[in-house]
């Protein structure tokens, strides 16, 4: 075979080499634990019974723990027959609101599904506790204030996320004019006096915008909740 010209050796294209090929990255076992969890939720929201034995065989383990370790500080007001009870409940809350709670898990955040579960297991055992506290034959549970935490639960930043969509979507609905309005009016809580000064407007146009405004709000709001 004769020998190759100059012009067939630069015209030939470079074979890609073993260092140049590309790469693809492994996927971690924390990223690989994180889409089981996702896919695992998914199909607990379907219904899916595979899902649910699933569940019970990976997180029950983890969310009675949780329970019997809260309990376990108040022995003379509940004991280890109460457990169940709280086990129940806490099933309960994970279907209530066409399964808010679970809906509300969201992996990106960092948040492994045991440490979600093992955090609403512990509020359904506080509020337990706090039922037992209404009793009068019960002695109070000063501990139970102590331990309890001041922050949101992850209902209610689930529950404070969906209104603040919804109050979102109300007011990209409002013309400029008229978020200024509510803005001065119902956010920074100025004076009629002050919201006409602010605005250019007459007092008298205040009030009635006020009742205009309010009006709208009132329709637009009860239309986001019937189509949500």
């Amino acid at each position: 075979m004769p020998p190759r010209t100059v012009a067939e050796r630069v015209s030939r294209p470079a074979q890609p080499s073993a260092s140049t090929a590309p790469v693809t990255p492994p996927t971690t076992p924390a990223a690989s634990a994180t889409e089981t969890e996702r896919e695992l939720v998914a199909r607990l929201l379907a219904d899916e019974p595979a899902a649910w034995r699933e569940f019970d065989a990976k997180y029950s383990r983890v969310v009675l723990g949780c329970i019997h370790r809260i309990l376990s500080r108040f022995t003379r007001v509940a004991g280890s027959h109460d457990v169940d009870e709280i086990y129940a409940r806490f099933c309960l809350q994970l279907l209530a609101n066409d399964k808010r709670k679970l809906r509300a898990f969201d992996p990106e955040r960092g948040n492994k599904l045991s440490s979600w579960l093992g955090l609403l297991a512990s509020h359904a055992a506080y509020d337990y506790l706090r039922t037992l506290r209404r009793d009068a034959a019960l002695e109070p549970l000063p501990e139970i204030e102590r331990l309890s935490s001041s922050e949101a639960s992850p209902y209610e930043l689930s529950l404070l996320h969906e209104r603040a969509r919804i109050a979102a979507k109300i007011m990209s609905q409002l013309s400029e004019r008229d978020r200024e309005f509510v803005q001065l009016y119902f956010g920074e809580g100025l004076e009629p006096e002050e919201v006409a000064t602010e605005m250019g407007i007459s007092v008298k146009t205040v009030y009635s915008k006020k009742h205009k405004i309010t009006a709208r709000l009132e329709g637009l709001l009860l239309g986001a909740r019937r189509a949500a």
